[in-house]
């Protein structure tokens, strides 16, 4: 396998180019040079046995003209066949080549060969020689004898006085010439090899200036690619490669710049997400969640919404779900599973916890919708605030109506007539002015509470002796004290004297308190007043418990809110307006306090509230 790589790195590509290219253009150019060196060679030795050729032909044409018939004495002929045989065999002799002279009829008259003597005489019929005697001048070819030797042959025509009377016959080796020709080709061979070796070298370390960078830049890529952008591609010139490390280096940065850049924003993101009070939840294209926050885990009391559909979640059908994926900013209500409303809160009691969801659709250009955003908020106490909103108004409208109503019928009463009947009349005008007073303190105690919840009824704190004031408070209701025989202890804990707190709202709540007790005490009970301090010393807690008919468990939870009470008729018919708790309770919550009460019923009641125990400064006592 590392084998099969290392053939596949561009240096070795690089190299194996250069030989590659090498060695065709090595042998385009010996096939070339050799086939030229060759045929050189050929023509040449063509050309100088076509010559010799000639030349004897013309020697040799006065004694074959003579023919056999003729004197010896003729002044045109000086050459006998011997002298013939004589120059052929001294002057036309070529090494490793046979020269015949033949006459008209293709007979042998001389050799060049010692050794083919015995063919003077004989006929030589080679369609070579047949051809020159019919006066045919081209006549050459190659030949290969027994003994795989390549000659060359020739036949030329002798003529004389414008007559065929002879030929010449001419066949040479070429054996020199073709170990000529090999001997080259070696040479070419040999100087391809060296240059081979050379192109491979020099090959190897011109592909390794081109492969370094490369393998620079890889190793950047690769640091890059694992998160590490400290490290930096080498330049090593300013040519293609470097130029292009120089980009690389200039990406690497800009990166690292923009993977900041983002990953601060979603630190921000996140961040933002993790501390929004509403939830969110965000779903791809086929409606799996992929983002969430914490709050929306909370809102809808999951773990987790790993692998989880919008529509699955919410209860939605997918009708209902593309109806509010396809514009912006839908939203719906969802009521949740039941849950009971605890505490003093509006005093509503809904059937479930109300989310409101807001469906956003995510866009992408040229992609359409690629997503959905769900906000999640918890709707609960908005309603259960509107509710209470609707409540109080209907509450205030009745505690109005009921004495209106009142005033209204006993006033036509006396305009019908009433007015002559003293006694009637003083009755009739004593309901009124009941219903008068009871008006009054209703309305009194909604600016209080109007006042309390404005902040606009600001605490003016002053040193209070804690001992004086729980037996004053028990000093002005010593009266109705009486009436009903109850008894009334006021307790103060050792060593609790003075508090910094605002003393006609502190007495205004336990007005309230004592009147209740006072009112739901049978007669012969006891109302104890106490004060003490918590366990660590920096909370001052009163308390009034008495023995009285007790509260209802189920109306425990409600029995700070305003309006709310237990028994409507009984409490109206004693007065109350039902917001003397409510009051406490904004009065003490000023105080930075907290008040809670506990009750049996038929058992009796235990109101106690807790204040801040401060020294003039705000340090404790």
């Amino acid at each position: 396998m590392k084998g099969r790589s290392f053939f596949r790195t561009i240096q070795v590509k690089l190299v194996i180019i250069y030989l590659l290219l090498i060695l065709v253009a090595m042998q385009l150019i010996g096939v070339y040079f050799i086939s030229t060196v060759k045929n050189s060679l050929i023509t040449s030795f063509t050309n100088n046995l076509k010559e010799q050729a000639e030349m004897l032909a013309r020697f040799a044409a006065p004694s074959l003209g003579l023919g056999p018939n003729q004197e010896a004495g003729d002044e045109s002929t000086v050459n006998t066949t011997e002298d013939l045989n004589l120059v052929v065999r001294n002057l036309f002799s070529i090494s490793g080549a046979e020269v015949q002279v033949l006459d008209a009829n293709g007979t042998v008259v001389a050799t060049s060969l010692q050794v083919h003597q015995s063919y003077i005489g004989q006929k030589n019929k080679s369609l070579a020689v047949s051809r020159a005697l019919q006066n045919i001048p081209d006549n050459e070819e190659e030949i290969i004898d027994e003994d795989n030797t390549r000659k060359k042959m020739i036949a030329l025509p002798v003529t004389y006085n414008e007559k065929v009377v002879g030929a010449v016959y001419v066949v040479a080796s070429m054996t020199d010439l073709y170990e000529t020709v090999n001997r080259v080709n070696q040479i070419f061979i040999s100087g391809t090899l060296i240059a081979l070796g050379l192109t491979g070298v020099l090959g190897i370390l011109l592909a390794h200036t081109i492969t370094s960078p490369i393998q620079g830049l890889t190793r950047q890529a690769e640091a890059v690619a694992n998160g590490r952008f400290d490290l930096k591609a080498p330049v090593l010139g300013y040519d293609e490669i470097g130029r292009l490390s120089m980009a690389f280096n200039e990406m690497t940065s800009r990166l690292k710049e923009a993977l900041s850049a983002n990953e601060e924003e979603n630190e921000k993101l996140v961040s933002v997400l993790s501390n929004m009070s509403d939830g969110v939840v965000a779903a791809d294209e086929r409606g799996v969640i992929i983002v969430w926050n914490r709050r929306a885990l909370e809102l809808l009391d999951v773990e987790t919404f790993q692998d989880v559909r919008l529509s699955e979640l919410l209860g939605l059908s997918t009708e209902k779900m593309a109806e509010l994926q396809s514009g912006r900013g839908r939203t719906i209500l969802i009521n949740r599973e039941p849950a009971e409303s605890v505490g003093s809160g509006a005093g509503v009691d809904l059937e479930g916890s109300l989310l409101r969801v807001t469906f956003t659709p995510i866009h992408r250009r040229g992609k359409g919708m690629t997503g959905t955003i769900a906000v999640l908020q918890d709707f609960t106490e908005q309603e259960k605030l509107e509710q209470s909103r609707r409540q109080f108004v209907a509450n205030v409208s009745h505690e109005l109506r009921t004495p209106l109503t009142t005033i209204k019928s006993y006033a036509e009463a006396l305009g019908d007539g009433a007015l002559e009947e003293r006694e009637l009349a003083e009755r009739f005008v004593g309901v009124i002015s009941t219903e008068t007073e009871r008006m009054i303190r209703l309305v009194t105690d909604l600016l209080h509470l109007s006042r309390l919840d404005s902040n606009q009824a600001p605490l003016r704190r002053r040193q209070t002796n804690i001992h004086e004031m729980l037996d004053e408070v028990a000093d002005r209701f010593s009266f109705q004290l009486r009436q009903k025989s109850i008894g009334a202890t006021v307790r103060v804990e050792r060593g609790l004297k003075k508090a910094w707190l605002d003393r006609d709202q502190i007495d205004q709540v336990l007005d309230n308190l004592i009147s209740n007790a006072i009112k739901y005490t049978l007669d012969g009970g006891t109302i104890l007043i106490a004060a003490r301090k918590t366990g660590d010393g920096s909370l001052l807690e009163i308390s009034v418990k008495d023995t009285g008919i007790g509260i209802p468990k189920k109306d425990l939870t409600r029995i700070f809110d305003r309006f709310y009470r237990v028994d409507k008729a009984r409490s109206r018919n004693m007065g109350g307006t039902g917001l003397g708790l409510s009051i406490a309770r904004e009065i003490v919550k000023a105080h930075g306090g907290t008040i809670s009460l506990h009750s049996e019923l038929n058992e009796g009641t235990t109101v106690s509230f807790t204040l801040p125990l401060l020294q003039e400064g705000g340090e404790t006592e």
